[in-house]
């Protein structure tokens, strides 16, 4: 019999601030409230608060940097963000079509809150940008292994408002029958689980990010020199310099070459395939509507996604691959990747066997050791910051570590040490939770 939680409440949500009409005509006049109706954007600059906080720039437009510069700008900064190929592009960890976001992370209880908030982020961006990015479809986890990483993640959903069933196999064949259960020993259902549409997600970040007041460039920077424990500035490819009060780099994979010393060592970017295959003609059992976001939870970690807005039926292994350049790898699925996706997908979705392949990705995870986040600052620069480390795992987190390093900067916040620079000198290679667990996107 299906046991379910519908968690406990999920704690008190931020009324958002809003801005009277009186006070919106006292602020403007009629000249420029006819200027601000030509261009909503120009009408979210007219509503913005005049802003004399410091100068920052973040690098890197994927979630992490994206959200650090939208969150910062939201708290009064002047802020620069830059990225090389654009938000979301094909070289990004933070591109492609699809992500899965989820609560279960073992026993961490930080992450399990920072997802509780970055649903509610999510929610109010969508509400702001008038966009959906955020597909509800709930998550099963097929357990064919050991249960101990969810058995201790369900209090914690319990406390921050997440809704979970644990049901036998015959409950769940009852309700998905086009999947093979055999090796299944249970089924763990998260009901708000879904996926996030990835590289949309990035650009409306952006557009919202420009359309409040932020300024954008599309160009690749490099740090200056060191001078007196504060970084002196970026360099651009024309030759000038750009500089602010202080210093965000969201890199991902291209840290350890902007910052060699300091990160060559720490974070490792491996080639990650992704396969879409088609669907039966006809056949709605492996759209959102009927079929989950799903994780294959055994000792070689196997995940899904429905529907991917009409990629087709998204399948992925989370172990680890190959050492990779995010710059330079040409992105070509290998022919045993795809041998090992079709494998898989025939035994455990009958149906979709001999399913042909519509589209295939090569991206990175950008990993450290322990598979957790870099959130700190830059140990020879005062003014300059790090957000990275994202692991396979970060992107559904993208607001809620955008507000973490907005507070970081300003001052607002100290660095918390489970994702301090520091830790790492001290977990050994190969260190964190045993498989894949944390990461799968």
């Amino acid at each position: 019999m299906a046991k379910r939680s519908s968690g406990g409440p999920g704690g008190a949500r931020p009324v958002p601030a809003s801005v009277s009409r009186r006070e919106v005509l006292r602020g403007l006049s009629a000249a420029s409230l006819l200027a601000a109706a030509a261009s909503g954007s120009a009408v979210a600059r007219a509503l913005a608060p005049s802003r004399t906080g410091p100068r920052v720039v973040v690098v890197g437009a994927g979630a992490f940097g994206a959200f650090s510069a939208l969150s910062l700008l939201r708290r009064g900064a002047r802020v620069t963000l830059l990225d090389a190929w654009g938000p979301g592009n094909s070289r990004a960890s933070s591109g492609g079509e699809t992500r899965v976001i989820r609560g279960v992370y073992g026993a961490d209880r930080i992450y399990v809150e920072m997802v509780a908030r970055a649903f509610d982020l999510w929610r109010d961006n969508e509400r702001r940008w008038k966009r959906t990015l955020y597909h509800r479809t709930g998550a099963i986890w097929l357990v064919t292994g050991p249960d101990d990483y969810i058995r201790a993640a369900m209090p914690l959903l319990s406390e921050r408002g997440f809704p979970f069933e644990e049901l036998t196999t015959a409950e769940a064949r009852r309700r998905w029958p086009q999947i093979d259960y055999e090796g299944v020993r249970w089924v763990f259902r998260e009901e708000r689980a879904g996926y996030l549409l990835a590289r949309q997600a990035c650009a409306a970040a952006v557009e919202g990010f420009r359309s409040e007041g932020g300024e954008y460039r599309e160009t690749p920077a490099e740090p200056g020199p060191l001078r007196g424990g504060a970084l002196s500035g970026l360099r651009l490819p024309d030759g000038s310099a750009l500089a602010a009060d202080a210093y965000v780099f969201a890199c991902g994979p291209w840290l350890p070459k902007i910052f060699p010393d300091l990160m060559g060592g720490t974070i490792q970017p491996t080639r990650q395939e992704v396969f879409f295959f088609g669907t039966p003609s006809g056949d709605a059992r492996f759209s959102e509507g009927m079929m989950p976001v799903w994780v294959d939870f055994g000792p070689r970690l196997f995940y899904g996604i429905p529907g991917n807005e009409g990629r087709g039926f998204k399948v992925a292994d989370d172990s680890r691959g190959s050492p990779f350049d995010p710059t330079g790898g040409d992105r070509i699925a290998s022919a045993d990747g795809l041998r090992a996706a079709r494998e898989f997908l025939g035994r455990r979705f009958p149906a979709m066997k001999g399913a042909p392949l519509t589209e295939s990705r090569v991206c990175q995870y950008e990993n450290t050791v322990d598979h957790r986040f870099i959130l700190d600052r830059h140990p020879g620069a005062a003014n300059a910051w790090i957000a990275g480390g994202g692991s396979g795992h970060g992107f559904k987190m993208g607001p809620a570590v955008g507000e973490r390093v907005a507070d970081l900067v300003l001052g607002r916040a100290p660095v918390d040490p489970f994702f301090a620079l520091s830790r790492l000198s001290k977990t050994p290679s190969g260190a964190g939770r045993p498989g894949s667990t944390e990461a799968f996107s």
